[in-house]
């Protein structure tokens, strides 16, 4: 069966990486979490204290850093390795979360991660969520995805999400970070967040994650089939 390469762009949380991973593993694609590498890049810079103002520093760690994503044999997903170390849960927390939009920005960053990405997705068969893969990193994908939703229920998702690992969390302080990375993404230099030519929306406010799925997998089949 011909193989193809699915782009999901989109606000943060829309559910991109929900939706990437059930199509992954319906069409049993490699999935791709681009968010995960620019959150662990983030990770490295933090505890290795480099500041991510000055190039040079910048290009001196970034020669340290290696990401891998290997398939998680509980959760059949793919995690995301920094330097060996598996880092799936770590890049979660609100620390990295606050800092990864700034990182994400700086155009050396950006350049390493997207080198990285489109090997990647050579052999195709790959499914890839973040702010530029149908933009940037995939410009000629066969089917290209962008997510938004009202901005109340993100927030509502947010912090449900964060609640669950930090009780401690307010929605303000959620609300507040999701309307800092929505401005930083959209207003960057390199690669701000914008919907790719021939892209498809998909507002899932009033959607299920079944029936958004339902959805993707219907525009995926075309694809697929040439229908």
């Amino acid at each position: 069966m011909k193989k193809i390469i699915i782009t999901i762009d989109g606000w943060s949380s829309t559910g991109k990486s929900t939706l990437a991973k059930q199509l992954a593993k319906a069409l049993k694609y490699l999935y791709v979490d681009s968010g995960a590498m620019y959150r662990a890049i983030t990770l490295y810079f933090l505890r290795n204290h480099v500041d991510w103002t000055d190039k040079q520093d910048v290009k001196k760690a970034l020669k340290q850093i290696n990401i891998e994503f290997q398939t998680n044999a509980k959760t059949h997903t793919s995690d995301v390795y920094l330097n060996g170390e598996n880092v799936e849960y770590v890049i979660r927390d609100m620390v990295v979360a606050e800092k990864v939009s700034e990182v994400a920005a700086i155009r050396e960053v950006r350049e390493f991660a997207v080198a990285q990405q489109k090997r990647m997705g050579e052999p195709k068969g790959i499914i890839m969520d973040g702010r530029d893969i149908g933009t940037v990193v995939f410009p000629h994908a066969e089917l290209k995805i962008f997510m938004t939703a009202d901005s109340s229920v993100r927030v509502e998702r947010r912090f449900k999400e964060m609640f669950d690992k930090n009780p401690n969390i307010t929605i303000e302080e959620v609300k507040a970070n999701l309307e800092m990375r929505d401005y930083i993404d959209s207003h960057r230099e390199v690669s701000p967040l914008r919907p790719a030519k021939n892209s498809i929306s998909l507002d899932n406010t009033n959607l299920t994650q079944k029936e958004q799925f339902q959805k993707a997998m219907e525009w995926a089949d075309k694809k697929i089939t040439g229908t």
